[in-house]
This record gives structure tokens, sequence and C-alpha cells, in this order.
């Protein structure tokens, strides 16, 4: 699998609009977003502002790096297709 990320600015209707779209093999798979000084101790963070599919989480994490939220994504996906890919065999 091929992450890539690509820089945007989104509009959150907050001061935080510095963003990363996240494709892995071509396909978008999440919207990040770098946390503002308002967020204090966590200003510089980066938020899944929208995860699809696999990463769609009711509680969204945020994660001190990009390097940190690849990892996180990759390994949430290599999940994702191993269950897929399980025949249901004990």
């Amino acid at each position: 699998m091929s992450l890539r990320l690509q820089p945007v600015c989104v509009r959150t209707g907050r001061t935080d609009a510095d963003g990363q779209l996240v494709l892995a093999d071509g396909s978008l798979v999440a919207v990040l977003t770098r946390l503002s000084d308002e967020y204090g101790d966590e200003a510089g963070m980066w938020f899944l502002e929208a995860g699809f599919g696999p990463l769609d989480q009711p509680h969204a994490p945020k994660f001190a790096d990009l390097d940190e939220v690849q990892d996180w994504i990759t390994h949430k996906l290599a999940d994702c297709e191993m269950h897929d890919n399980s025949d249901g065999a004990p």
C-alpha cells in the first residue's frame, strides 16, 4: 500500500486551516488538520478531521506528527485488508 499526503487548506470554521489529504493507493482515506495555537498544549498536533472506511472513527484521534498518522493509517488499513481477505476458517 502506498500513502501520499497532499497539503490543502481546510475550512473548518476555526483557525486551524493547515491540512493534509491522505490518499492510499490513489483513493482518499482521510482529511487531517493541524491544531492551531488556540488548542494550547495540543497546538501543532494533527487531528483526524474526517476518515473514510476503516478510518471513520467516532472519537477522532490526535497525533504528534505526520509519521505517527501514517503509521496509524497503515495499521488500520492493513487490519481491514487482512480481515476482508480471511476466509472465515479457524
